[in-house]
């Protein structure tokens, strides 16, 4: 019987030890040599601090800043661990409401949100990423589009001048992979910290 079972366990051992040790390691080592940053998580340093990751969206509340696409990844409530809250870009929950068009939550909020934002520039369509989640509820960049919709109100709350803003904006976005591959985006995070250096300087 241990005949027949000593392959089976050889086996088992072999493949634990190549894909579950050797492997791991390996492509560990070879991300770390050639591509450090992204291994570490696109960590993003300002005076000596992580502020953040490329990768990862963050909320940012204040009128002087870009906000980012809406997340709705959600947290264990603290007080019952049966229910969940709202937790914005949470990456150990990434996902999206799973609300349908026609849910009458999902088209109360964008309403709401589109009414909103109205308020804040009457004169330009309100960008569609401005107003829905994403499926992972962590995206970093939104469109060039929503950037620019949000100039008026970075501008009055800095005291820029609006196409200094747009300036920023431009020089902020990136294109599409080889020009061909996906649309052009802005990260929300660099745009800011770009922001706060110009206010600075």
């Amino acid at each position: 019987m241990l005949r027949e079972i000593r392959p089976a366990i050889v086996v088992l051992v072999a493949l634990t030890l190549i894909g579950g040790l050797a492997y791991p390691l390996a492509m560990t080592g070879i991300a770390q040599v050639v591509f450090p940053y992204q291994a570490n998580g696109s960590m993003i340093e300002r005076d000596g601090h992580v502020t953040g990751s490329a990768l990862i969206g963050q909320e940012f509340d204040s009128d002087k800043y870009f906000h980012g696409r809406l997340s709705a990844t959600t947290a264990p409530d603290p007080k019952d661990p049966t229910k969940t809250v709202a937790a914005p870009y949470n990456a150990m929950n990434s996902g999206g409401s799973n609300l349908g068009p026609s849910n009458k939550a999902l088209i109360d909020r964008v309403q709401g949100d589109i009414d909103k934002l109205k308020k804040e520039n009457a004169s330009t369509p309100v960008p569609i990423d401005l107003v829905t989640t994403s499926a992972s509820g962590l995206d970093p960049q939104i469109s060039p589009e929503a950037a620019l919709f949000q100039v008026p109100r970075i501008a009055k709350a800095r005291n820029l001048p609006e196409d200094r803003v747009r300036q920023l904006v431009q020089a902020n976005t990136e294109g599409r992979l080889f020009g061909l591959l996906g649309e052009p985006r802005v990260n929300v995070l660099l745009l800011n910290l770009a922001l706060d250096h110009l206010a600075a300087g």
